[in-house]
């Protein structure tokens, strides 16, 4: 049971196959096995790479099947079109576009394995990738708030360096009218006099200006630190609000490019492993010699085509016949007197007909 199921799939003529020795059974068996094992390959492969586009289970599986089928239908017509004709070259000439098929299949069955094979490898690829493709976002969207906050936090300093600058020339008044009490400077007379009264009323009414302006740049400042967190809340929020995109960074050209920048060794290997594995049933004919079974199949191919040329002799031979007859046939009727006066009197009332509707057309015109 198990060996018919692997001969239909290396689409083989059972009929012919009966009766050839067991051996050629069990060749046909090991072909069929290869393609149904590729296709079976082939059918996950294929699953695993939808569902890293899909994420979906249902739709991958499904996918997968089809795609399996469809590569069990080409391995098992590769193989099956390829003739054993007792010389190599012209058999690989015939079997070479078949080879760049098998080559591409290889190719589309191995890269979503190897995805799979390297999946931790890949994860950690994409990891750097993703926390390299935060900064940089971080970064971009910074750009669109820092020159903002720059400036705020500039006129901060400004406001910040009025009040430190009228704290410095309010602590020279002090130490002014102080020293002038002291007999330190100015008259250098000890006692509070009148230039210590004018000093001390000058400090005084700086002292008032530097409070007005502490309070005054202190709602300023207040309102432009307003300004600054609702920015950087703004900033947060648009970090926050991108992230989901960095973090499905994920798909299946995500996962080959990662792959490529990966050492290119073990996967080329591993193509070459599902390579050799879509050729051995090409190769398989290709290289085995003519057994009973391509003998009978030649034989019974060439003796449709015996069939089909002397059909068309045979038809060829029909219709020259039957020409030669209905030429005879006519030439004998064309001599009796009774066929020429029935001709003639049809060909007299179509003649009356014709000049009967010219006239009434003429008549119409005018």
């Amino acid at each position: 049971m198990l060996q018919s199921f692997f001969i239909f799939c290396s689409g083989a003529d059972t009929d012919i196959l009966d009766q050839c020795a067991p051996g050629e059974r069990t060749k046909y068996a090991g072909i069929g096995a290869t393609v149904f094992f590729t296709a079976i390959m082939a059918a996950i492969a294929a699953t695993y790479a939808l569902y890293t586009v899909f994420d979906n289970y249902g739709i991958a599986v499904a996918f997968g099947l089809v795609w399996g089928l469809l590569i069990f239908n080409l391995d098992r017509f590769i193989v099956s079109t390829i003739k054993k004709r007792g010389n190599f070259w012209d058999e690989l000439v015939q079997a070479t576009p078949r080879l760049i098929l098998a080559v591409i299949i290889a190719v589309v069955i191995a890269k979503p394995l190897e995805l799979k094979i390297f999946e931790k490898e890949i994860d950690q690829v994409l990891l750097e990738e993703k926390n390299q493709m935060t900064l940089d976002n971080q970064d971009q969207i910074a750009l669109q708030y820092q020159p903002k906050i720059a400036e705020l936090n500039g006129q901060i300093e400004t406001l910040k360096q009025e009040v430190i600058t009228k704290e410095t020339s309010v602590n020279a008044l002090y130490e002014t009218y102080i020293a002038e009490a002291e007999g330190r400077a100015g008259t250098e007379l000890v006692g509070k006099g009148p230039v210590y009264k004018e000093k001390r009323e000058k400090h005084d009414a700086e002292l008032a200006a530097l409070t007005e302006l502490r309070t005054a740049n202190a709602a300023k400042i207040a309102d432009l630190e307003t300004q600054i967190t609702a920015l950087e809340t703004q900033y947060d929020n648009k970090v926050t609000e991108t992230q989901p995109v960095i973090e499905g960074f994920d798909g299946l050209m995500a996962r080959v490019n990662a792959l490529e920048k990966l050492p290119w060794l073990p996967s080329f290997f591993i193509f070459l492993l599902f390579l050799a594995v879509e050729t051995s049933p090409i190769f398989a004919k290709l290289l085995s010699h003519r057994g009973p079974y391509d003998h009978k199949l030649e034989e019974q191919e060439g003796a449709i085509a015996s069939w089909a040329a002397q059909q068309k002799e045979q038809r060829k031979i029909l219709l020259s016949t039957d020409l030669a007859l209905n030429n005879r046939v006519y030439e004998d009727i064309a001599e009796e007197q009774e066929v020429y006066d029935y001709k003639r009197k049809k060909a007299r009332e179509l003649m009356q007909l014709q000049a009967d509707a010219f006239f009434e057309k003429q008549k119409r015109l005018l």
